[in-house]
């Protein structure tokens, strides 16, 4: 039974230190691979796990396995996959080193291809796509916050994964159409941009429907490149993809009412984007602006907001000085 078997998370970041935090809270066995700062910080500190809906709970260190060294991969029965989608091919390759063979792998990543790379370097192992539709900040002092709403969604097994693996307040639940439900994620993922460039908390930029017409441009591109691809995208709110853009031109105040009844957002949410910008760590705009703008490439399709997007971002990692602050007219005046 998964339900018992030890769980470990390889690349505990925000997201992975806030799944692994309630797991190991509800009683999982949960090791965590992560950066030596982190480790640091949770031995310190405790990891205390925190949500926008009033969850709060606080895991010993001793609670928890911590190390730095794959190795740790062991004694795993089931692999949480939560690195960077650039780091995607790396950690696979860890995993083949050190986790068991029966161990079942779990992509909570970022992207529409990284379930594709695990299977290409691990043959033979049980790999699931998954998507996390919750954004996870770390205030430091060992928190961990999820500051906005949502539940896994994992590709559906005889096993019943997604089934076992959920905890009281961390739901997960299965899907027969994994792939269209990536995609619907990555279109509202064009929004981490968005919220990097301008250095605005998430919820205040989703307030002003200057920004939210332009998030309306980016995902009209992303629905035209899909559909000459012939994907269809599944929503991972009530409103259908091709509405979003219409509903993201609304005036202010019936948008905010209208996102209060699907979302929540913590005053203090930002975009993993934006913490990588802070940070000075590469971003992922290649698996999402860059996955447009490929796809328009084949097909021939003009996407010159996207495009400027993935340069805008791209020169703001070399600038290393965190995000420019830009407004929504400076970034159309780029295009």
């Amino acid at each position: 039974m998964i339900a018992t078997k030890p769980i470990s998370v390889a690349g505990a970041g925000s997201i992975g230190c806030y799944v692994g935090g309630v797991l190991a809270d509800a009683g999982r066995g949960v090791s965590l691979l992560a950066r030596p700062r982190v480790i640091e910080e949770i031995k310190s500190n405790g990891l205390r796990v925190t949500s926008v809906e009033g969850f709060d709970r606080k895991v010993t260190s001793s609670q928890l396995s911590l190390s730095d060294d794959p190795a740790i991969f062991q004694q795993a029965g089931v692999v949480l996959v939560t690195v960077k989608s650039t780091d995607t091919a790396e950690i696979a390759d860890l995993i083949a080193q050190h986790a068991p063979s029966e161990a079942v792998i779990v992509s909570l990543q970022n992207g529409v291809g990284n379930a594709l790379v695990l299977r290409d370097r691990l043959p033979g192992r049980r790999v699931l796509a998954g998507m996390v539709p919750f954004n996870v900040i770390a205030p430091g002092g060992g928190r961990f916050h999820r500051a906005t709403s949502g539940d896994i969604v994992i590709e559906q097994d005889e096993a019943g994964t997604a089934a076992q693996l959920s905890v009281p307040g961390l739901m997960m639940r299965p899907t027969g159409n994994i792939a269209g439900v990536q995609w619907g994620k990555l279109l509202l993922n064009l929004n981490n941009a968005l919220n990097a460039l301008s250095d605005l908390p998430l919820r205040e930029q989703l307030a002003q429907r200057s920004w939210r017409a332009l998030f309306a441009d980016q995902m009209a591109e992303g629905l035209a490149a899909m559909k000459a691809e012939g994907i269809k995208p599944v929503a991972s709110t009530p409103i259908p993809p091709a509405w979003t853009p219409y509903l993201l031109r609304l005036p202010d105040a019936v948008f905010q009412l209208l996102l209060g009844r699907t979302m929540k957002i913590d005053p203090e949410a930002r975009s993993s984007m934006w913490e990588d910008l802070q940070r000075g760590r590469r971003t992922e705009i290649d698996y999402l602006q860059g996955v447009i703008t490929r796809i328009a490439e084949r097909h021939g399709l003009n996407v010159p907001l996207s495009r400027r997007i993935v340069a805008s971002i791209k020169r703001a990692e070399a600038a290393g000085k965190g995000s420019p602050g830009l407004t929504p007219d400076q970034i159309r005046e780029l295009v």
